[in-house]
């Protein structure tokens, strides 16, 4: 979405041509001809190690291409001869890109397989394998689209155009090369994405996703290496937007933490509180939903059908047209009185909400090394030390007293390592500081171990950024 409205100049634009916030529609890259050279022709480096004449291994392979290609013309194929000397420089090209490519070790379809993003040469969207390559949402989801909208919602989306900007335009060999590999015309008979709606125009999530997204922007890092730190903190606010604005809907004046184990060789009760901390967060989108259904039961307008309703039948019509405009619902019913459409809704929205969304705080937090089942069977928050060193990054200008960085990552992220952050948010009941005090001290140790902490003569520990 960044690749294609960075294109088209509207690049962290909030508003549509129209000057309005919905919807945000972009015209993502589909890159036919290098998906199939890149994942979709294993032939490529057999041929140029049978044939040492170059003009035969060309023939030979276009050859193949012709037949065995998909989605491509073949004069795409032919216009690749120009551009390489030999067709050996051609396969060794190939086969040095393809060692970049993203989660490389998963089986999956040629159309949906990835290259590390050098530039926008290497950017495409997801598409099925069926003829008309359409677009799927197997690997990235509409939470990207998302991500996107959020950043450019933020207070920072006017300094960070710049920074995306050149990141996506990739002034960089390994960009130019990918160009090699692609016809003159990339346009792909482009179709129109978007749609996705983000409810809140403005959110202090959106400001400190964009605040943290500078911050490392800034520290240009080396290379490629701000990439990682980006995706992880990105998804990381996918993740807690999500669980916010359940814990919103529920009603509940308990802020959103999460209680952080650091690994210990044996049970201990912070491994135990934090397995029920992720339980109940778990929960937290699915008990949204059913809050939101109660709210339109409740509401002015659906009483007022009831009573205005001089049956039961009528009443049932009239309130399954009233959920078609309010929620878009287009499901088949069996209900017979409006309780009963509730009931109907309520099942089925959850059914999804259970094979779709309510995967996404599990899925997108171990993804990202922050939930884990490491050392037991179910899941908990222990964040690896990838995860620590992003939050590290993205906070610690130059270096900070330890329990001022543990104090940091409790009013931001809401992560709770030490006993100080945990007496505000366990029950006293269940509260034990000594267990605490042992996870920071593993907590010193790991971060000691990776370079990023030094403990002085006077007994005081500083977190330090190990890139200043």
């Amino acid at each position: 979405m960044a690749e294609a409205t960075n294109r088209s100049g509207q690049l962290l634009n909030p508003f549509n041509p129209s000057g309005n916030y919905y919807p945000i529609t972009f015209k993502p890259q589909k890159r036919i001809l290098l998906r199939n050279i890149l994942w979709n022709n294993d032939q490529i480096g057999q041929i140029s190690e049978a044939n040492k004449d170059s003009s035969a291994a060309w023939s030979l392979w276009i050859e193949r291409m012709r037949s065995q290609g998909q989605g491509i013309e073949p004069t795409m194929v032919e216009s690749l001869r120009q551009r390489f000397n030999t067709f050996h420089d051609f396969a060794d090209l190939v086969a040095m890109l393809r060692e970049s490519a993203v989660e490389s070790q998963s089986n999956k379809r040629w159309t949906s397989r990835f290259i590390f993003p050098f530039g926008a040469n290497a950017i495409y969207e997801d598409l099925d394998s069926k003829e008309s390559f359409s677009r799927d949402y197997i690997n990235f989801t509409r939470t990207g689209e998302l991500l996107y909208l959020m950043l450019s919602r933020s207070a920072f989306a006017t300094d960070l155009t710049p920074k995306l900007k050149n990141l996506l335009e990739g002034h960089n060999i390994w960009n130019s090369l990918l160009g090699l590999l692609q016809h003159d015309d990339v346009t792909d008979n482009l179709s129109t994405r978007g749609k996705s709606y983000l409810p809140y125009i403005k959110h202090p999530i959106y400001d400190e996703l964009g605040r943290d997204w500078l911050t490392l922007f800034n520290l240009e890092l080396p290379g490629y290496d701000v990439i990682s730190h980006l995706v992880t903190l990105g998804a990381y606010y996918i993740m807690l937007y999500q669980l916010k604005i359940a814990a919103e809907w529920n009603q509940t004046d308990k802020r959103t933490y999460f209680i952080c184990e650091v690994v210990a060789p044996r049970k201990t009760l912070v491994r135990e509180l934090s397995i029920l901390n992720y339980q109940e967060n778990a929960t937290l989108p699915s008990k949204a939903i059913d809050s939101y259904i109660n709210r339109i039961e409740q509401s002015t307008d659906w009483q007022e059908i009831l009573l205005e309703s001089p049956s039961t039948a009528d009443a049932h019509a009239r309130c399954k047209q009233y959920l078609m405009e309010t929620v878009w619902w287009d499901g088949e019913d069996s209900a017979s009185t409006p309780e009963a459409l509730l009931a109907d809704l309520k099942e089925q929205v959850q059914q999804r909400h259970k094979q779709h969304e309510g995967n996404v705080h599990r899925e997108i937090g171990r993804d990202i090394g922050f939930i884990s089942r490491r050392g037991t069977t179910r899941f908990r928050y222990a964040p690896t030390d990838s995860l620590l060193k992003t939050l590290l990054l993205a906070n610690v200008p130059t270096r900070m007293e330890f329990r001022e960085f543990l104090a940091l990552l409790f009013d931001r992220y809401g992560l709770v390592f030490g006993e100080r952050e945990a007496i505000q948010v366990v029950e006293s009941d269940s509260f034990d500081k000594r267990p605490f005090d042992l996870n920071t001290t593993r907590l010193e140790q790991r971060l000691s171990s990776l370079g990023m902490l030094r403990r002085l003569s006077d007994g005081c520990a500083y977190v330090i950024n190990p890139l200043i």
